[in-house]
């Protein structure tokens, strides 16, 4: 009797719920808001896609935001990394939201939609329906369930067939121009290639990003979701009715120095190993410590990919063929030579290997089964260098 009771009361009071959000008049407008991004943060690079619901008559005015996510969420980092970070709906006013760019130096752009009234009150409905506390929380996905898919997701899911989207005609506002992006084109469209982001990216990203991304697909970058709005069609009619600038700001350039990028940081360290193993060659000296640090750095990296690729939930860091050139196993091998003072025939035979897998690396490269960052073959050289030095060494 108690439990057929709590529901009778759950179900009437998703009922009551239900029927307190006001029905909006004939001169409501839900649009499409989207943010510049800001390459100088990661987080904010690829921009941002909202949604605003304005009702002059009614005096509402809100944006409803599904890239919300709380730090204090239990084992936050570690769901982060496991690919299980649960992001949710927030729901603000207006004001306060383009306020919050303008003070983050971003510009916006509104883009209404062609919505009969009915249309717009299904919208409405739909946005209060995913708000409720049960509903608002989703598992986030950066390339297929984040802020931006969710726009096609809610169009989709309240038209259906109606909405047809067609390949935009004006992207002037990214730099990637191919006709048909991969994942990985898309991402990097929005970063500094001699950048730490985009070689972090590219490092943890495998061969699977590197496939061809469909009309569909490309609307997880909120700049594509706007492109596509504009060409987008309902019913035969123009899904755009009218696009207009909230916060009318310029793009933020990255004005980053070359002297704080990866590349001049790995071309100085590969200098100055250079240099320790000419001298160490000429004076027939073994500097363990030199090789514990690459071979246990190489290798820890190597296993961090190894564990994304194998232990987590993400998608995009599958078959990533980096962990060829970053073997785990030498993670092991920098205890070998630390403790030995000849070279183990066995393990010039290793280091043969880790040469070769090199190679292979490059090979998957030339044919595209993986793009990697040009960056790594500062890192493969240093490697080499002292693989080849090890090599010289006597055997046991």
């Amino acid at each position: 009797m108690g439990k057929r009771f709590f529901l009778i009361v759950f179900f009437l009071a998703q009922l009551f719920a239900y029927s307190q959000v006001p029905k909006l008049s004939d001169k409501a407008e839900i649009s499409v808001m989207t943010c510049a991004g800001d390459p100088s943060v990661l987080y904010y690079a690829f921009g941002h896609t909202a949604f605003r619901v304005h009702d002059p008559i009614r005096g509402i005015d809100v944006v409803y935001n599904y890239g919300t996510f709380d730090f204090g969420q239990p084992n936050f980092y570690l769901n982060f990394t496991k690919g299980r970070l649960l992001y949710s709906l927030s729901r603000s006013s207006f004001e306060r939201f383009s306020f919050t760019y303008e003070m983050e130096g971003r510009w916006v752009r509104q883009q209404v939609l062609n919505l009969t009234p009915e249309e717009t009150n299904q919208v409405f409905q739909f946005f209060e329906s995913n708000f409720l506390p049960e509903n608002r929380e989703y598992l986030y996905d950066p390339l297929f369930d984040n802020c931006s898919t969710v726009m096609a997701k809610i169009l989709t899911e309240n038209f259906g067939d109606e909405i047809l989207f067609e390949p935009p005609k004006d992207e002037t506002l990214t730099k990637e121009k191919s006709a048909q992006p991969t994942f990985r084109d898309l991402v990097k469209s929005h970063l500094q290639t001699n950048s730490w982001g985009d070689f972090g990216i590219n490092l943890a990203f495998g061969a699977v990003v590197d496939r061809k991304a469909t009309l569909r697909e490309r609307i997880f970058l909120p700049y594509q979701a706007m492109y596509q709005v504009r060409a987008a069609k309902k019913d035969g009619k123009p899904l755009l009715r009218k696009e207009e600038i909230v916060v009318d700001l310029p793009e933020i350039k990255d004005n980053s120095s070359f002297f704080t990028t990866p590349c001049f940081v790995f071309l100085l360290l590969l200098a100055f190993i250079a240099w320790i193993t000419f001298k160490d060659h000429r004076n027939s000296y073994h500097r363990k410590w030199l090789d514990f640090s690459l071979l246990f750095i190489s290798g820890f990296i190597g296993l961090f990919l190894m564990v994304l690729w194998f232990a987590t939930d993400h998608v995009y860091t599958k078959s990533n063929w980096n962990v060829l050139w970053l073997l785990p196993v030498n993670m092991i091998m920098a205890f070998v030579v630390v403790r030995k003072n000849l070279m183990p025939v066995w393990f010039k035979k290793y280091l043969w290997l880790a040469i070769g897998l090199m190679g292979l690396t490059i090979m998957l490269w030339i044919f595209k089964v993986q793009v990697f960052s040009p960056l790594n073959l500062i890192l493969m050289t240093i490697l080499s260098v002292r693989y080849w030095f090890m090599l010289k060494f006597k055997s046991a």
